[in-house]
């Protein structure tokens, strides 16, 4: 029996583009996906039928399960179909202001869903278990850059405490069962085939129908933007990088970052935050048109600034995000455009 990389969210941004990144590499997937209607799921359509195509045109298999990762039976049933060695856990329930007014959703998505997929790993002895966490998981913390050894107690936001529960859980059973695991704590990732409720994608959008764009925090806000490829390139390098035990972890002074069980936490990020004005004339720039701007105070449940250090990942995998903003705004633009043929 065949081989496959399970890759939850396979019709999501992430999820997407990692996949056709392991198509060109001859590697066999399933994919999973719920298409839910958070954002139009038309896009996550179009992204499966690239995937199909790029898969009759090279040597992996792609095969796409449409179900939801809070339905168990379902979960099982497909771990008994397909023989599936690691798991990429890129499903889950995104957006921070969504959840102020939707949070079962999240403990649906992001809590039983992935309690299920725990299982089913512990079940069928997957060798490398690499799921999404945030940097929203630093909730209140002011001392940048983040570091995987900060505390993350006080998220500000549902979602960022279901992504830090995600930690604590996979721990546990890296723990009970030996299962290698490695959490993600992704940084603002933009680039082409964007999700259409975030920044780049909107403000392109109402750029270019001649609509005001809204800036939070009268645009005091500080992000460190992440190029998509750049994402995909350490999930890949991660394949062959699965979690191990510390063994200079230290009980009596804990690492948060890592542990004695084979459980790894990393930062995902380019670690050159910018101004969020300085992304909007990027993109006001690579269009020629100048936006329409609305100044709003903060919203609920953000934070004003995210920084990563990359230092520790650079460390397992010799490789960290490095794409300029610029750079990345530019692909966006050309995908943007074409995709809706403008």
């Amino acid at each position: 029996m065949k081989d496959y990389i399970l890759v939850t969210g396979a019709a999501g941004f992430i999820g997407f583009n990692l996949c056709k990144y392991l198509l060109k590499e001859g590697i066999n997937i399933v994919g999973f996906d719920n298409f839910n209607s958070y954002y139009d799921p038309l896009l996550k359509r179009k992204r499966i039928d690239v995937l199909i195509k790029l898969a009759s045109q090279s040597k992996g298999i792609f095969n796409i399960v449409e179900a939801d990762l809070k339905n168990l039976d379902e979960i099982q049933k497909l771990f008994e179909d397909y023989n599936i060695s690691k798991v990429y856990n890129l499903a889950a329930q995104a957006g921070v202001r969504y959840s102020i007014k939707n949070p079962h959703a999240y403990i649906d998505a992001n809590i039983v869903g992935f309690c299920n997929l725990l299982e089913a790993c512990r079940k069928y002895e997957v060798q490398n278990l690499i799921y999404a966490s945030s940097s929203s998981v630093y909730g209140g913390n002011t001392n940048t850059p983040f570091s995987e050894d900060q505390s993350v107690n006080h998220p500000v936001s549902l979602y960022a405490a279901t992504k830090k529960s995600n930690e604590l859980m996979a721990h546990t059973y890296s723990h009970l069962y030996n299962l290698p695991a490695t959490g993600l704590r992704f940084f603002t990732v933009y680039g082409p085939w964007g999700r259409p409720d975030m920044a780049l994608f909107l403000f392109t959008k109402a750029i270019l129908e001649n609509k005001p764009i809204k800036i939070f925090n009268n645009g005091e806000m500080i992000r460190d933007f992440t190029y998509i490829d750049d994402i995909v390139e350490c999930l890949y390098k991660l394949l062959s990088h699965p979690a191990t035990p510390d063994i200079n972890f230290r009980k009596e002074k804990p690492n948060p970052s890592s542990s004695w069980a084979p459980h790894r936490i990393f930062n995902i990020g380019n670690s050159k935050p910018i101004q969020l004005m300085e992304y909007v004339n990027a993109l006001e720039e690579e269009l020629g048109i100048e936006a329409i701007k609305e100044f709003h105070p903060m919203q609920l449940g953000d934070v004003k600034i995210t920084s990563s250090d990359n230092s520790a990942l650079e460390d397992w995998i010799g490789f960290r995000p490095n794409t300029p903003v610029r750079d990345g705004v530019k692909e966006f633009v050309k995908w943007y455009k074409n995709f809706y043929k403008l």
